[in-house]
């Protein structure tokens, strides 16, 4: 979807980068060009991410940073600007899963969802809007999922934050839009990741069936019957990110085998 240099000059904010989609999609930033800034709780897992990035000849800062805490995400741009230059690409991925029923759901589990996969999103888009309204050029991606546009059992908090993160999307795309603005949300279906092996475990856990049983069942969820490639989700984050995508904003990409059709 885009071609090695089609980023050049450009410089991104990735969260969650430490592991499975972010990391995927700050290295494919990279290749494309980009200079690319990764943010994730934990510092350690970001170095080997880091070196990947500079192996490319892409310059790299590498953040910790609890995307859920208002006074950690301000510092920041600054922190960007600093080492690579106001950003002018945002990828809001940081997020997570949990399941419960409604019944006896956990408060604690409420808040936890919300926090990690929605307001973490505007916490951090607030804070580097100035830079993407100031490049005329800004790109914003948020990480969806299939719930965003549909609902799950057992998902009430997960669920309803990928819906939030989905309607704070086509605000900011209506918002930003003058400034030269896009914004869009990808919505993978269950892609091959450390988070869909997590989801894997806790079905064994809780029905007894086999590793293999649980991972078909989540398979049998796309008419193509497979996961989702990380990296395949990166190359459309790249492709939202370049100039060939400046006339789409306020999407919602469904990337998840046909899963969802609407």
């Amino acid at each position: 979807m885009s071609s090695p240099a089609s980023l050049a000059g450009r410089r991104a904010l990735v969260t969650g980068a430490s592991r499975g989609i972010g990391r995927a999609i700050a290295l494919a930033l990279a290749k494309s060009g980009a200079d690319v800034a990764i943010v994730a709780r934990d510092s350690i897992a970001l170095g080997p991410v880091a070196d990947e990035i500079r192996g490319f000849g892409r310059r790299c800062v590498a953040l910790s940073c609890d995307v859920t805490d208002a006074d950690q995400v301000a510092r920041l741009p600054a922190a960007v600007g600093t080492e690579l230059g106001q950003a002018d690409v945002l990828v809001n991925n940081a997020g997570g899963a949990a399941t419960h029923k409604l019944i006896d759901h956990p408060d604690e589990l409420w808040h936890r969802m919300l926090a990690l996969n929605l307001t973490s999103a505007y916490l951090v888009t607030k804070a580097f809007l100035p830079s993407l309204v100031a490049s005329g050029r800004g790109r914003i991606v948020n990480l969806g999922s299939t719930a965003s546009r549909i609902g799950a059992r057992y998902t009430a908090a997960y669920t309803t934050a990928k819906h939030g993160l989905l309607g704070l999307t086509r605000v900011l795309a209506l918002e930003l839009a003058p400034h030269g603005v896009t914004v869009n949300a990808v919505c993978p279906g269950y892609a091959d990741t450390p988070m869909t092996a997590a989801t894997i475990e806790r079905i064994v856990a809780r029905t007894g069936r086999s590793s293999e049983e649980a991972r078909h069942s989540l398979e049998s969820t796309s008419p193509l019957a497979r996961l989702i490639d990380a990296d395949e989700i990166a190359a459309l984050v790249c492709f939202l990110a370049g100039e060939s995508a400046a006339g789409i904003t306020g999407q919602a990409i469904h990337i998840d085998g046909g899963a969802v059709m609407a």
